[in-house]
């Protein structure tokens, strides 16, 4: 599978008695995919995974593979703390038609690079998908090293990495040195710009939830060859992006969602509201983007 374009890490909405908010889920997908996302991310991170139930994972699932358009890329978050569980998550990922899915290692446990191999292994033995890796190891404890990555490089079904380290030499380095063979995925958001240079051709990007016009004419505008157009549009929104990474990301995103008049309630506990002033900061920063033009 060729990756390319914007494709929200999707946020989960919430109602106020709690549960899933499908109707407010719908209208969020309607408003990205007019923006141009090329396709949908769910149950990751900023979907608030781990404070689900697997039922409503399953549900979150379906609803996106029935939303879902012809030509629209699915990937599926199916990450868990032990292989075992993963396994599950993915096998039910692809029941419900999801071909590839997207998986950091697995949190808390810090495994070792031999037995974060072994942990992907057995998932492509267990399950007939393609991985895309994650790489963000100041949330998951763990890095995906080199040595991972030479060890399943010429592996058809590892097909990309989302790299979200931060580094901007690790990203050049996996585009150099894994070149049509793992493809590298812009996962660091307010260097996104920079990862395009160096190969990026898709973006799983969790600020496109509150952004998503702007995520994508960003994307368009690079790779129609147009960068000093670009760089503008990556400095109008390098500051929302860099507000976003300072700490309370999905709660900000939540946030940005409801500045634009799409409100997607809060994240569940232990992830706790903003301050006013946090509030006050982030839609300041977001001015120029929700009067993107």
């Amino acid at each position: 599978m060729k990756l390319s374009g914007v494709l929200p890490a999707l946020i989960t909405p919430f109602g106020k008695d709690g549960s899933i908010d499908f109707k407010a889920f719908e209208k969020h997908v309607q408003h990205m995919r007019a923006a141009g996302v090329k396709g949908w991310v769910p149950n990751g991170s900023t979907g608030e995974y781990f404070s689900q139930s697997t039922e409503e994972r399953r549900d979150v699932l379906q609803f996106i593979k029935d939303q879902a358009k012809p030509g629209e890329i699915l990937i599926a978050g199916s990450n868990a703390p032990a292989t075992r569980e993963v396994i599950q998550q993915t096998e039910m990922a692809k029941k419900i038609g999801y071909d590839t899915v997207l998986l950091a290692p697995p949190f808390y446990t810090r495994p070792t690079q031999q037995e974060l191999i072994r942990h992907y292994e057995s998932v492509l033995k267990a399950v007939d998908v393609s991985i895309v890796l994650y790489s963000y190891p100041a949330k998951d404890g763990s890095d995906i090293s080199f040595e991972l990555m030479d060890h399943f490089a010429d592996n058809p079904r590892v097909i990309g990495i989302k790299e979200s380290s931060g580094s901007l030499q690790r990203a050049i380095d996996i585009a150099s040195r894994y070149e049509g063979k793992i493809q590298l995925v812009s996962g660091s958001d307010d260097i996104a710009l920079d990862f395009m240079f160096w190969g990026a051709d898709s973006w799983i990007c969790g600020p496109s939830n509150c952004m998503a016009k702007a995520c994508c004419d960003l994307d368009r505008t690079f790779k129609a060859g147009d960068l000093s157009t670009a760089k503008s549009m990556m400095k109008t929104l390098y500051r929302a992006m860099n507000i976003l990474e300072s700490g309370k990301f999905v709660q900000k995103i939540k946030y940005g969602c409801e500045l634009q008049g799409l409100p997607v309630g809060e994240c569940r506990a232990p992830l706790g509201p903003l301050t006013d002033d946090e509030k006050a900061e982030f839609r300041k920063a977001m001015e120029p983007i929700l009067n993107w033009k």
